[in-house]
Parts: C-alpha cells; structure tokens; sequence
C-alpha cells in the first residue's frame, strides 16, 4: 500500500487532503500535531514513532530524523540493491511527503523576539525530508505548497499515484528546493546579524504575483517580496485599496515617491514622473503642500505618482482636483476619502502597512551576477557642511538648501536641484555632463529659479555650471566638494554673489 507521510507546522487543507488520500487507498503517517488534526476527521493514522521505534524527543527536536523515514524517502525504486536493502531492514517506502516548515519567518518579525525564541524555530526535520524527497523526486511525489494539495489529490483520485508525472514530479521538487533555499537564506541573514557583505550570499524571495509585462509589453515581470534579517514590512505590506493591479513600472515609481517622501519629517507630498521626483512639498497642510508639489512641474506631474508621509485628508484631494494620477501612496487615509478618490479613473490607490526595518540593501542585476549595497540613507547635517564662500547663508537660504539637500539622493545623476525652503522649484537629471543638468533644472524652473538654492549630488568638475547657475538666479548652493577644480568654483560663486558649502558626501544614483 502506498505511504504519504505528513507533517506540517501549517495545518490548512491538511486535514481534507489526509482524508482525500486514504480515501484513495493511500496510509497516512504523521507526527505531533499534524497527526491529532486528521485523527479527529476519522482517518487512521500512524505515529511516525511507531514505525521509528523511538518517541520524538527533546521537546519534538527529534521526531523525523531516523533512517526508517530517510531511507524510505530517499531509496531509488529503479534499483535492486535499494529495494532490497529496505526489505532487509524492513523499512517500506513513503510515496508521498507532505511538509512545510517552522515559522521562522514570521517568529524574526516581531519587535520583541528573543534570540532562543529564533533559534528554536529553526526548522532542522522538516528541510532534511523535504530536500530527501525533493532529491528522490522520481519515486516521491513532495508537497509543500496548499496550493497544490488539490491538484495533487484529484490526480490521485482519478488515475492513482502513478499517474503524477516526471514532468509535474520535478515541478513540485523545484517548489521544494525553493522553498528550503528561501527558508535557509532567512536563517543565514538573522545568524549574520551585521555581517554586511558575506562571502556566499543568497536572497530569499517571495513572489507577490506577476505583473501584466514588465518596462515594455514584450518584457515579463513579477514582484517579490524581500525578507532580510531582522525585518519586515516593505512591498509586502502594501495594500492595493482600489484600481487596477499594479503594473512593474508602478512599483518603481510608487517605490521612488514613498522614498523621497519618507526622507521628511514635515508633513511632504511628492509627485513622481518616470522614477524622478519633478514636485515635492512641505507644510503642515498637507493641501497647501500638495500645491507647492504641484509647482515644482506641473506639466510632468500629468500621469504622475503621488506620495504623502501623512494621512491623505479630504482638504488635499479637494486640491488635487481633476490632475490625472496614476497611483497614490500613503501611510494612510481619512475616513472618507479612499472612497472619494475610488470615483477617480484608472487611479490605483496603496495604503502601506509597516515599513522595512533594520539593515536594507539595493541589489541590481548585472550580467552573470548582481551588485549589492547599503541604502543611502544619511541623515541631513547642515551643521557639518563647511562654508567655503566669502559669504555665508542667509538662515532662508540655509533652510532651502537643507530641502534641497534631501531631495537630490532621489534624482538621477548628474542630479541638480533647485528648491527654496519648502518646496522643489527645478530639477535636471540622468545628463552625461553636469553643467547641461543646470540647465535643464533653471528651464524648468523658469522665474521660480530667481533666489533659489541649489544642490548637486557630486562636485562641479568646472565653474560652468557655477555660472550657469548664477545666471538663473541662484544665490546658494550646496555640493560634496572635492574637485581639482574647487578653487576656480569657489571663485566663481564669490564673482557672483553666491554662497556655497561643501557637505564632504556624495550622493550619486546611477
């Protein structure tokens, strides 16, 4: 008689599959827990301990790691030798295994997890018998996701356990594998702690669901949801209100607005266009900030993404009029106005639960490979930038220059910023040279350009862009400071009036 072994800490659907399976002719085996929930449905169990001759042990830690469960698992059916090695020890075959893992994810997600609490939710028996079965896959059809329980069970109920494929066989082995490597990574990262750049490194994720395509239509996507040691939230807490699914370009987007939203503590509005910030705004009104957002560009902010780090109020939606948006970000909304804004066309709306905490890494792909980094994420500290003009800010100055100084991590490189002290004025991005990103960001600023500051995210390379800047009508500037060239750019902002300060950081984003 065929043999499926069960042991889940994830009890969903595992009880109608027992039943499913032995009403199939299939014996059930089970362990701990998972064998009282299908006991008390009236299907007949076998104690894993029973056929192991040993009970399970300290505290369950030892319950499957036994060369009766093993080798039943892992002995090859196509060989004489395996076959008859089981018959010599009287072990029988387990034809199916039915396995998911401690949560040890979710147990690291909480504020107060205690270090022994981790530890012991690292799972050790259920890995060692899905990676057995997963291995064996030929002879041991290996469940891990409920998603497939169904499936698994009409195709035994209709034609019997030979009638599962190698092809649909290697399938759920890969979901197996998975599913163990992403466990495993989890592990690896929470034992890292501040290990930052390890020698092997794995990234686990989770994948939220695919997306329509990717940049283009020709382009397949999806979105997963990243888990590092020690902390939760991110991606996977947002909640879609309303609107269509998020497409890929949606996320990046929505991921670029929250992010230069967050970097405020005042109240901010930011409107996004294609990954750059072209408004953002700051005032305790959240409407009035929206506004100066609005200024900043208000032809790109057509089509745009808009991002708060405040509860969206009826007063800001009031303001935002008829401006067409894609998709609207938030911590949060007044009562009433998600469902205002459900009357908006095509307008996906994303409430975001909690954030990511802990150490955050970027990671892109290169061929064969991928870079990984820290976030840059550095605090604004005017009170070490070093003034290095014959004249010094104005405490306006100071404050916009601050705004400024916020903003431009954000931007592509050669990122230029022009803002005064509450709201973005012009920005130019993503130049090959950085005097043409002055320009652009005076352009579109236009007369709001006039006594406004500016912050560069590397240093001036060459007084033109000094003087660029001067003849829109900029009177302060902020930059990291370190080129050959500084003295003739500091000569060139005294010859015009305006004052300059050197952070000593920089801030590229390619």
């Amino acid at each position: 008689m065929p043999r499926a072994l069960i042991s889940v800490f994830d009890k969903s659907g595992v009880a109608d599959l027992a039943s499913r399976l032995h009403a199939a002719g299939i014996e059930i085996l089970s362990t701990g827990g998972t064998a009282q929930v299908i006991r008390q449905t009236g299907v007949p169990v076998i104690d894993v301990s029973e056929i192991t001759g040993f009970p399970e042990m300290l505290d369950g830690r030892v319950k499957t790691l036994h060369p009766f469960v093993h080798a039943g698992l892992l002995a090859r059916r196509d060989l004489p030798e395996h076959m008859q090695t089981l018959k010599d020890f009287d072990i029988a075959t387990i034809d199916i295994l039915v396995s998911n893992l401690y949560p040890f994810e979710s147990v690291v997600a909480r504020d107060s997890v205690s270090d022994e609490d981790a530890i012991e939710n690292i799972d050790i028996g259920g890995p060692a018998m899905i990676r057995s079965a997963a291995k064996n896959h030929a002879g041991v059809v290996v469940v891990v996701d409920p998603g497939d329980y169904g499936q698994i069970a009409s195709q035994i109920e209709t034609g019997g356990l030979d009638t599962i494929s190698i092809a649909e066989r290697r399938r759920l082995a890969s979901i197996a594998f998975g599913h163990v490597s992403r466990y495993d990574s989890l592990v690896a990262g929470y034992l890292r702690a501040d290990v930052e750049f390890p020698e092997e490194l794995t990234i686990g994720g989770k994948k939220l669901h695919e997306t329509r395509y990717g940049e283009n239509p020709h382009q397949r996507a999806a979105i997963y949801a990243l888990t590092a040691a020690r902390s939760s939230g991110g991606v996977a807490s947002w909640m879609l209100e309303t609107g269509g699914e998020l497409s890929y370009n949606n996320y990046l987007d929505a991921s670029a607005a929250l992010s230069t939203a967050m970097a405020f503590e005042t109240p901010a509005v930011v409107i996004v266009k294609h990954t750059l910030p072209c408004g953002v705004g700051t005032n305790a009104d959240l409407a009035e900030a929206f506004q100066m957002a609005l200024s900043g560009d208000p032809v790109s902010a057509f089509g745009g993404v808009l991002s708060c780090n405040r509860a969206v109020t009826a007063a800001m939606v009031e303001a935002i009029g008829k401006l067409r948006l894609d998709v609207m970000i938030a911590p949060g909304y007044e009562p009433g106005v998600i469902e205002r804004l459900r009357k908006r066309r095509n307008l996906r709306i994303i409430r975001v639960g909690q954030a990511v905490s802990g150490h955050a890494y970027e990671i892109r792909s290169v061929p064969g490979g991928f870079l990984i980094q820290d976030e840059d994420r550095l605090p604004v500290d005017a009170a070490s930038w070093s003034v290095v003009t014959g004249r010094g800010p104005t405490d306006d100055e100071l404050r916009a220059l601050e705004f400024a100084w916020r903003v431009v991590p954000f931007v592509k490189s050669n990122a230029i910023v022009l803002a005064n002290a509450d709201r973005l004025v012009g920005m130019g991005a993503g130049q090959p040279n950085r005097v043409e990103s002055v320009r652009i960001a005076a352009k579109v600023a236009g007369d709001n350009a006039q006594g406004s500051a500016l912050a560069s995210d590397a240093f001036f390379p060459f007084a033109d862009g000094i003087e660029a800047a001067a003849a829109a009508g900029v009177t302060a500037i902020v930059q990291p400071g370190g080129s050959v060239r500084d003295d003739e750019c500091i000569a060139a902002a005294n010859a015009n009036g305006i004052t300059m300060l050197f952070t000593g950081r920089r801030h590229f984003r390619h």
